[in-house]
């Protein structure tokens, strides 16, 4: 009886432990969590870190980029369902979106993988080519053809076009099809042909290697004979090469403010977060860059499955193109033309921006040849002195005290001098379009680097040359102006990556004091007093000084500003005076 005893003691331990090894087994981990992490990784193209059966991670992720090496862009990949087949197998639906061009048309499709429970109780994918589309067979690949429309026009004051992309020739000497003995009258006679300096060109094909291309000039076909690719072809080994180009009416041409366009590199396609190949033309600069998006629009894209052969099947899927939209601005081509003539002759950096006090429209926006590229015209910042006269006088009318003179008046503090150039426009910031500084009165809490050294320093007031020309416009107008520059920005696609047309409109609850007529008056008055001292011009209003801007390295500036007409503008040229820097302004003026 004992043993029989010992028996069912055993047998009752162990029907005991049958439910807690059968507990264990289901408390393996699931294929969720593995196919959560593959989906991130094929949204990444990489799947480091999954597990694989029949396979590593780098024959995954070598077969995962040759499958996809056709489309130049990342998918993005979700789990769409997850079916357990059994304890050891489970089946999980991938869904795949692919943003192909920029329009709001995505390639999407789903497609199914198997997961095997692994020896570890981890599952492992059985990647296969159907797991990235599920008509791809092995040795194929998926591919995206694209091909984009012509890039959007920038325009100007009247619908002008200021920049096109437009079809161009290149123009240049292939010496690989010449002899040697060629090189020197070949080039010789192209450069007669084109209008260049002979010596100069022989020189540089002289200098290139014997393949060499070495181009001559880049001339906009509407704007040569219809017969010049057939003359160029008589020059032995010139040719006219048909290409489309970005171009304002010449390099210089508001060039810091328009921004130049360029081919993407592969690291600025895969940086850009919106469907870009190498080679694709994007805004790397200036307002081409700032509204990129919406002036080249979106590529017509066909996918398709492509084999080694390279044979290509019917589209899986097809987008049109979409055009880009013109971007309108207010600059004014004649008026941008003479203030770069202005500024043409000047030795050190400078800039001048032209408003119309009626519209508040910016009609130029130059910067000297020596600002080297910098946007000074609108960015940089420069100290008026002292104060601001018109400022300073506004504040001492507004405290009951009579400016003297040319501007003697000083006002009673600095609150009441920074609500006088709010008056004018100075320290509102303005909602241009694009980036500009709105300048800083003396005990500008807000105002920061080299605006803040130059109020520290000097307890002056800091302004660009665009906020300068703002005030006076203001003044002119006997109202503050609201500038614009760029009409459209609300039309930029949401989350394309820049920030123009997103800048909040003003709060009106902070609107600066209204400007009256009366005070108006009386800085036209002041302005029209000194204005013979500044220019020889009887009919305009004018003030100038010369400043030293903050910062580590202080710099001398003239800085002139005037108004005729229904044109206000602002001068400075870095290490001058003002009678040093008149005749550039008044040969401004003397163009309108």
């Amino acid at each position: 009886m004992g043993k029989n005893r010992l028996i069912t003691i055993v047998l009752a331990v162990s029907l005991v432990g049958l439910p807690l090894s059968a507990c264990s087994a289901e408390e393996r981990p699931g294929p969720e969590e593995a196919v959560e992490s593959l989906a991130d990784g094929l949204s990444r193209l990489d799947v480091t870190g999954n597990e694989f059966a029949g396979s590593t991670v780098e024959a995954v992720n070598g077969m995962l980029l040759h499958l996809v090496s056709g489309m130049d862009i990342e998918p993005s990949v979700t789990v769409e369902g997850i079916e357990e087949v059994s304890g050891n197998e489970a089946r999980a639906t991938l869904h795949y979106v692919w943003d192909v061009n920029a329009s709001p048309e995505d390639y999407t499709y789903n497609t199914t993988v198997t997961l095997e429970r692994g020896p570890d109780s981890g599952w492992e994918t059985r990647f296969r080519s159907t797991t990235v589309h599920p008509d791809l067979q092995p040795g194929q690949r998926l591919i995206r053809e694209s091909s984009s429309l012509p890039r959007a026009d920038i325009l100007g004051a009247g619908g002008d076009v200021l920049v096109r992309h437009w079809p161009v020739w290149r123009v240049g000497l292939d010496k690989s099809v010449l002899g040697e003995h060629e090189y020197a009258s070949a080039a010789g006679y192209l450069a007669v042909y084109l209008g260049l300096d002979p010596a100069a060109y022989t020189a540089e094909v002289l200098g290139a290697g014997p393949k060499a291309f070495i181009e001559a000039v880049t001339v906009r076909q509407d704007k040569v004979i219809p017969a010049f690719e057939k003359d160029i072809a008589t020059v032995p080994g010139a040719a006219a090469l048909s290409e489309r180009r970005v171009l304002a009416p010449s390099p210089t041409f508001a060039a810091a403010l328009l921004g130049a366009v360029g081919e993407a590199t592969p690291e600025m396609a895969a940086d850009a977060g919106i469907p870009l190949a190498a080679g694709d033309l994007i805004g790397v600069s200036g307002l081409q860059l700032e509204y990129d998006s919406m002036l080249r629009g979106a590529d017509a894209v066909a996918v398709r499955i492509t084999n080694a052969d390279k044979n290509r099947s019917k589209p899986l899927f097809e987008a049109a193109a979409v055009p880009g939209v013109p971007l309108k601005t207010t600059l004014d081509a004649g008026v941008q033309a003479l203030a770069e003539a202005a500024l043409s002759d000047q030795s050190a950096g400078s800039a001048l921006v032209a408003v119309q006090p009626s519209t508040g429209n910016v009609l130029a926006v130059a910067n000297g040849p020596r600002s080297k590229g910098a946007q000074t015209a609108l960015l940089g910042e420069f100290s008026l002195g002292s104060a601001f006269t018109p400022a300073a006088s506004l504040a001492a009318l507004r405290s009951g005290n009579a400016p003297g003179g040319t501007g003697s008046a000083t006002a009673g503090s600095e609150q009441e001098l920074d609500a006088a150039a709010r008056s004018l426009g100075l320290g509102v910031e303005p909602n241009l379009g694009t980036p500009a500084f709105s300048g800083t009165a003396a005990g500008e809490p807000e105002s920061t680097g080299e605006a803040r050294q130059a109020a520290a320093n000097e307890g002056n007031t800091v302004v660009s040359p665009f906020t300068l020309a703002v005030a006076t416009a203001s003044i002119a107008r006997g109202e503050r102006v609201e500038p614009a520059l760029v009409l459209n920005a609300a039309d930029a696609p949401a989350g394309s990556g820049t920030t123009a047309g997103e800048e909040p409109l003003p709060d009106a609850s902070d609107a600066p004091e209204p400007l009256t007529a009366a005070e108006s008056k009386a800085l036209q008055s002041m302005m029209r007093g000194v204005a013979e001292e500044v220019l020889p011009d009887t009919d305009v209003l004018a003030l100038a000084g010369t400043a030293v801007s903050g910062g580590d390295t202080p710099r001398p500036h003239a800085w002139i500003t005037a108004a005729r007409g229904d044109i206000a503008v602002a001068l400075i040229v870095d290490g001058s005076d003002p009678e040093q820097a008149a005749p550039a302004l008044q040969a401004f003026l003397d163009g309108l």
